[in-house]
């Protein structure tokens, strides 16, 4: 029987020159779950996604992907197991269209390679046009990815990950900067999307955790504060003290 938990995060610590920017963490996240982290400026949470993705190594503790120890993967081959990750700021090729930066980040166009005998066929079109309806943009494939709108941009990348078919995506602050319809659209996208995979979302904006979480997660100092149902983690008093309440 396949384990219900795709992701296992046990006793993680990184330090920084004797500063614990996470510190003693345990984190259980499972399949086809949209898990938001929450947590004041400078809770550790950009650095947690960075040691899951392999941006930056950990000090100590274990980060179990199935039955991957990610700790010991470079960051290539975190990608190549299945984890995909978008930072705060959309990073894309502008100068290229929506159709095009699409088919550059299908799994055999990525490396060097791959590229150079990369063929656009039936199967690689027909993906591209299946997530481009995804992430709203099938009316734009032929559009310079720099003319899209902001919220456009978030939704693209997303998109450049899911043609990827992670089974755990990460996003960084996915709608900041977007319009309340973005946001709402947003939204429904990650519903759709978390079907079939896992999700972790780091996000600043209440209403829109409310919208999408199945669980939150609230960092504090590094540390596990609290976790549980959106209306569990706004009732909690610790929360309130340290997060919520400013």
């Amino acid at each position: 029987m396949t384990s219900p938990i795709l992701l296992a995060i046990e006793d993680l610590t990184v330090s920084f020159d004797g500063f614990k920017a996470v510190d003693g963490l345990n984190l259980y996240v499972e399949r086809n779950e949209v898990r938001v982290v929450i947590g004041p400026n400078g809770a550790g949470k950009t650095t947690l996604l960075d040691l899951i993705c392999g941006k930056t190594k950990a000090s100590a503790g274990s980060i179990k992907f199935k039955d991957t120890e990610l700790t010991r993967l470079v960051e290539h081959d975190i990608v190549k197991a299945g984890v995909g990750r978008k930072f705060q700021t959309p990073s894309i090729y502008e100068n290229l269209t929506v159709r095009e930066n699409l088919e550059l980040s299908y799994p055999k166009g990525r490396n060097v390679f791959g590229s150079l005998f990369f063929k656009v066929t039936d199967e690689v079109n027909a993906r591209v046009l299946a997530v481009a309806e995804d992430i709203f943009l099938s009316d734009r494939l032929d559009t310079s990815a720099g003319l899209l709108s902001h919220g456009q941009k978030q939704w693209l990348e997303i998109g450049m990950l899911l043609i990827q078919d992670p089974e755990l995506l990460m996003l960084d602050e996915p709608v900041a900067g977007m319009s309340v319809s973005e946001r709402e659209a947003t939204a429904e996208l990650l519903g759709r999307i978390s079907q079939n995979r896992s999700v972790i979302v780091i996000e600043h904006d209440m209403d829109f955790v409310k919208d999408i979480a199945h669980r939150v997660t609230v960092l504090h100092q590094g540390r596990l504060l609290a976790e549980g149902k959106m209306d569990e983690v706004q009732a909690n008093e610790k929360v309130i003290e340290v997060y919520l309440g400013h």
